[in-house]
């Protein structure tokens, strides 16, 4: 197992800066992922970390021990790729098999009758055999190992790429979307996978993904990245709760999280039409007898059709999906301005969560009551969440 500091590290493609000044710490045996948009530097981290792109600025440290100027294969690293690159002419066994192999690399390697002698001496010696069945005994592969891949499912193919890193018994697994190629079932199955892998073996994991649900359910920290920056590092729960400002609050959650304005005044805070006393947790994330504008950031859960008698949100259903067990409304609010500004975005309308098999539909008016006991206040301005600068709030 290993850490990994990552110093001031920075990337440029000619004017174009690609990684801009990051420095984070890795954990010894942590899962760590890498998040955010295509373009937004987390494979390009990757491949610095992996030596397959140069450092244009800055460190990185494996152990505490210098690894920016050194060779890939003096990192003690395994890499697995998004497209698997498995060799097509090779068993299961010699591709798990061929870091073994390339590790008592000579040159007459490369001679077809005794290049090919060698190389089948040192797969079937005992030493090499027996790491290689026990692999293939952990990933469930052990009656593939004499097929070649193009016999084999997505899943195996990268089962089998799993296999390849996993026997070189290194300090660091690095992961570039491996599951992207894979359909919706099989990358669940997978990532459950991943996380009894990692938990197996208790190596060092750095994961690359723009699939947040990847990054939720397998990871023990996240670091959010836009344009080369990271939004925020912490572990799935403090990123879904305390998002450190409005990009991570609509990055995170499925639908995201809704963001609304708001006005503070005297102890009560209302949006639109609906008003009510400050909950204790967003007068703690205020600077003292705050009073003025901000942005509100609500979960689609934490709506619910009100009553006659509650404060509420009129607005209209403009859309509605049934999913099961939840429905999902997409409702155009009367008086209430939203806050989302992405691209091709509707104003003024939110999404919400209800339970059950709902039986509204589109085009049907509605008045929704809100539940503030997990809302987030962010500086209008900024779009900073307020909590993380007020004195009496809790660190984050």
């Amino acid at each position: 197992m290993a850490s990994i500091q990552f110093k001031s590290l920075r990337k440029t493609f000619g004017t174009v800066s690609v990684v801009k000044d990051i420095s984070l710490d890795v954990k010894d045996g942590e899962f760590l992922v890498l998040l955010g948009p295509s373009g937004c530097g987390k494979s390009t981290l990757l491949r610095m970390l992996a030596g397959l792109e140069t450092v244009s600025g800055g460190e990185i440290h494996i152990n505490e021990r210098r690894v920016d100027q050194l060779p890939p294969t003096d990192r003690d690293i395994a890499f697995v790729f998004q497209s698997y690159a498995l060799y097509p002419h090779m068993t299961v066994r010699r591709n798990i098999a061929f870091p073994l192999i390339m590790r008592q690399h000579r040159w007459w390697f490369h001679l077809p009758l005794i290049g090919g002698f060698a190389k089948r001496r040192i797969e079937r010696s005992p030493e090499v055999a027996d790491l290689v069945e026990r692999t293939a005994r952990t990933l469930a592969l052990t009656d593939r190992l004499d097929q070649f891949p193009r016999t084999l499912s997505g899943g195996q193919r990268q089962r089998v790429a799993l296999g390849r890193a996993m026997v070189r018994q290194p300090q660091v697994f690095l992961m570039d979307e491996p599951l992207s190629n894979l359909d919706a079932k099989l990358r669940s199955s997978m990532r459950a996978e991943i996380s009894k892998l990692h938990q197996r073996v208790g190596g060092t994991f750095v994961y690359v993904t723009h699939d947040q649900v990847e990054a939720m359910t397998m990871g023990s920290r996240i670091a959010l990245l836009k344009d080369g920056v990271v939004q925020q590092l912490g572990t799935p729960r403090e990123i879904y709760e305390s998002p450190a400002n409005t990009y991570v609050a609509r990055f995170i959650g499925t639908p995201p999280m809704n963001l609304l304005h708001a006005e503070i005044r005297d102890g009560d805070i209302r949006i639109g039409e609906f008003s009510q006393a400050l909950p204790h947790h967003l007068r703690a994330a205020l600077p003292g007898e705050f009073s003025g504008s901000v942005v509100v950031g609500i979960r689609p859960n934490r709506f619910a059709l009100a009553s006659n008698s509650q404060p509420a949100l009129g607005g209209t259903v403009s859309l509605i999906e049934h999913v099961g067990s939840e429905s999902l409304a997409a409702v155009s609010l009367r008086a209430t301005r939203t806050a989302n500004d992405e691209e091709g975005a509707t104003p003024n309308e939110v999404m919400v969560v209800l339970p059950g098999y709902c039986s509204l539909a589109a085009g049907e008016p509605v008045a929704l009551h809100v539940d503030l006991s997990e809302a987030v206040l962010f500086s209008e301005q900024t779009g900073q969440n307020l909590a993380f600068s007020a004195p009496n709030a809790a660190t984050h």
